[in-house]
């Protein structure tokens, strides 16, 4: 059966001046525009495509190739286009805005606003539907990870300690201020690392890897970087935190143990304005 909200590899039932037919199994057949049709790919009776399954302004299923910024069951930042009596509507890639009821709003949303929604399909109106309201569609188990496991995040938004974001489209994380050094925006999808999961199920984070990993990637980043300058780059242990972590992404006290070390096994100079190559 197709999956509405979802992608689907369907068979090609027939043909016809505006598209093709689907099998969709117990939803029927579905129709894929000619317009979608992949011009690359075969698309005769008895052919699978690979198509995303959603409903029309009319309610009615429809296929297509193009590909929605997140499906069912996902999370994303999404840009509000439209506000009006019904609610709010976003920007997911797909001709039909995705509506967010104002029912789901943790806030009050305007047109160009960006907000992190879950997508799910609303099993009463059979509606594909976003929340703002995340805590209901995370994972309440205990968190599987393990200290230095990379993990893809989803940067919901700035809080006292940190950011909080969302872990494998699953769990709650918290990167805390001290591991924050490149500009994080409430959207932002990042590569991180679990720190530590406390036993409480609460997980810190990392956007470095950790221990010998991050010192030898950091050592080899800093000598490319003066490399391709020449063979000497203005910044050095004096140099701002800001500057730092806008070259390297890591930390003043990260970047200054690094290059002490370089030193020490005589691949660097360091001098009172800059680094060098000896």
């Amino acid at each position: 059966m197709a999956l509405v909200g979802r992608y689907n590899s369907l068979q090609v039932v027939k043909h016809t001046d505006f598209g093709v037919y689907l099998d969709g199994g117990a939803e029927g057949e579905i129709l894929l525009p000619r317009r979608y049709l992949p011009k690359e790919e075969p698309h005769e009776v008895g052919d699978w495509l690979n198509v995303f399954v959603y409903l029309d302004s009319e309610d009615r299923l429809l296929a297509t190739t193009a590909k929605p910024k997140v499906q069912v069951g996902e999370f994303a930042s999404l840009k509000v286009v439209q506000v009006n009596a019904i609610g709010v509507f976003l920007d997911w890639g797909l001709p039909k805005d995705l509506l967010l009821p104002f029912s789901e709003e943790k806030r009050q949303l305007a047109v160009g606003d960006y907000v992190v929604v879950h997508v799910f399909l609303d099993h009463r109106t059979r509606r594909i539907t976003a929340s703002a309201k995340l805590d209901r569609y995370l994972d309440k188990a205990p968190p599987p990870y393990v200290p230095g496991q990379a993990v893809s995040l989803l940067v919901t938004g700035k809080t006292d300690l940190g950011f909080n974001a969302i872990i494998e489209n699953r769990h709650w994380g918290l990167i805390h201020k001290n591991e924050v050094f490149k500009f994080l925006r409430g959207g932002s999808q990042e590569q991180g690392y679990i720190r530590e999961v406390r036993a409480d199920g609460k997980v810190s984070l990392s956007l470095q890897p950790p221990g010998v990993q991050a010192s030898d990637g950091l050592h080899r980043q800093i000598l490319e970087r003066v490399q391709a300058a020449g063979g000497s780059l203005a910044v050095c242990d004096k140099s701002d935190p800001q500057l730092i972590a806008q070259l390297f992404g890591v930390s003043k006290g990260n970047f200054k143990k690094a290059i002490g070390a370089l030193y020490k096994e005589g691949k660097l100079v360091i001098l009172n304005d800059k680094i060098e190559l000896p």
